[in-house]
């Protein structure tokens, strides 16, 4: 016992350091966390009953632990639970509104993306006099919908959620091509439909002046025309070469143009990723001699793109393609490698029946 008594006392006493580390590594990483949430943090009930089944154990060292609430705060849900009676009050101190109308302030938030006054608005419409701005606000932040002056203006994402369908965004890239008189840049103009991620590439050119954006415009259209849902509005930036022309071009077609804001280009995001994903992974493996060599290159990856290249926005399938059958496995037998691009890009594909 004079041996092991001194061996588990160090043992017993390093655990406690350890855990005394623990502790407080876990306090800083709460009070950092904690300070980039400003203002009050409305807690669910089922939220209330882990902490108190945690915080019981604790004793009276909960209270150097907990941020979110004050100790007060944690002792009056002891006690609500201890009497055995439900919390009867929100967390401003008024009366909670009854289900029915907590829901149905809930349901017009989310359907209408309208702010307090809005909301109150429709509620007095339907009859409901008993609820004030200050309880519909709380009722929004309990269930996380943050308040902000801008809840009652549309979003860009409810913008392209709406008309994805039909809504094309536009850009241009260029690429130094090796010509006879040396290097060139040489511009393209890309289209991407928004619902399905296809690309429509143009023919290449030195000088992307109003005629030629017009040209490609009309080819563009042309090669839409016949669709179930045709291009009806075209998305772009403020490049000078979207002349009136070009907008015109548009709108003889009855296509809409909507030019993007100024130093905005996380707008028109998912046309510039198409054009880094080919360059990356494409045109940055190849020295371009001239416009034809360009063409076929950026025809050739579009193709791949279009029909084989997977899409995390397209349920990691290609943007234009058939949802192949689900199977458990398959035998290597039944899968071939294709290549694309010269043989510079491979997609693993079914072997036909």
């Amino acid at each position: 016992m004079k041996i092991y008594h001194p061996l588990l006392a160090l043992i017993a006493s390093s655990l406690e350091s350890e855990l005394a580390q623990y502790v407080q590594y876990l306090k800083q990483e709460n009070k950092i966390l904690r300070a980039r949430i400003p203002g009050q943090i409305h807690t669910t009930v089922p939220e209330r009953e882990k902490l108190l089944k945690l915080g019981k154990p604790i004793g009276r060292a909960i209270e150097e632990l907990m941020t979110i609430v004050k100790p007060a705060t944690y002792y009056r849900w002891l006690r609500e639970e201890k009497s055995g009676k439900p919390p009867i009050k929100n967390p401003k101190g008024g009366q909670r509104k009854p289900r029915e109308i907590r829901e149905l302030v809930l349901q017009i938030a989310r359907t209408t993306n309208f702010g307090y006054t809005r909301i109150i608005g429709e509620l007095r419409k339907l009859g409901i006099k008993s609820i004030s701005r200050q309880t519909v606000r709380n009722i929004l932040k309990e269930e996380g919908i943050e308040p902000g002056p801008d809840r009652t203006t549309d979003t860009w994402n409810n913008f392209i959620e709406r008309h994805k369908e039909t809504l094309w965004a536009c850009d241009f890239f260029s690429v130094k091509a090796v010509t006879t008189r040396g290097l060139r840049d040489t511009y393209v103009l890309v289209w991407l439909c928004m619902a399905t991620r296809e690309v429509i590439a143009s023919t290449s050119t030195e000088h992307p002046n109003s005629a030629w954006v017009v040209n490609q415009t009309a080819r563009f259209l042309d090669e839409t025309a016949g669709r179930e849902h045709r291009p009806e509005i075209v998305i772009h930036d403020r490049d000078t070469k979207y002349s009136k022309e070009f907008t015109q071009a548009l709108k003889n077609r009855g296509v809409r143009a909507n030019p993007l804001p100024k130093a905005s280009p996380n707008l028109n995001g998912r046309c510039e990723r198409f054009i880094e994903t080919i360059k990356l992974e494409c045109l940055a493996k190849f020295v371009v001699f001239g416009k034809r060599h360009l063409e076929y290159l950026v025809a050739e990856f579009v193709d791949y793109y279009n029909h084989h290249r997977s899409h995390m926005e397209r349920d990691h399938l290609p943007p234009i393609r058939e949802i192949p059958d689900e199977v458990e496995k398959l035998s290597s037998d039944q899968i071939e490698v294709k290549s694309y691009v010269g043989g510079l890009v491979k997609s693993f594909e079914r072997k036909a029946a």
